[in-house]
């Protein structure tokens, strides 16, 4: 599921317009990722916990020659899925109920084409392929061993 569908889904399931879910969604993520950004960690309790984990510079080792290598120091992002999260998805009968259409979303209804006309068209004979003859097989003159050298002690 993409952004779009989540959207349309949100929307459909909400009974908001799409526009207003859209606008919510990205300002929620905006918030997200700013408060993270500077350090704090988020919690959506019974959902998931976003924050920033700081690595210290450390000594590591190369594993296909084992010379010390040197590991800067960084910043990673970390979200960890909640409890409540994790039991929806191992047991989904725990999951919250959708509403009717939301998931999978009902199909689009097509726009009805006229197919247009044929026309008749001349029958070709078949094409006979001919069929492919080996070619026969070379026999490579027999390579003579090399002679064995006797040495004497």
């Amino acid at each position: 599921m993409n952004r779009s569908q989540l959207v349309k889904a949100v929307a459909a399931h909400i009974g908001q317009d799409a526009k207003t879910v859209d606008a919510t969604l990205k300002g929620v993520t905006d918030v997200i990722m700013g408060v993270a950004a500077k350090g704090e960690a988020v919690a959506i309790s019974g959902f998931a916990k976003f924050a920033r984990v700081e690595s210290k510079a450390r000594i590591g080792r190369n594993p296909a020659t084992g010379e010390p290598v040197k590991i800067p120091a960084r910043k990673r992002a970390r979200i960890t899925p909640l409890k409540g999260f994790k039991d929806a998805l191992l047991s989904p009968t725990t999951a919250p109920k959708l509403a009717k259409g939301v998931w999978p979303p009902e199909p689009a209804k097509a726009a009805v084409k006229k197919a247009p006309a044929r026309k008749a068209v001349a029958k070709k004979a078949p094409v006979r392929k001919a069929v492919a003859k080996k070619a026969p097989v070379r026999k490579a003159p027999a390579k003579k061993a090399p002679a064995r050298t006797t040495r004497s002690r």
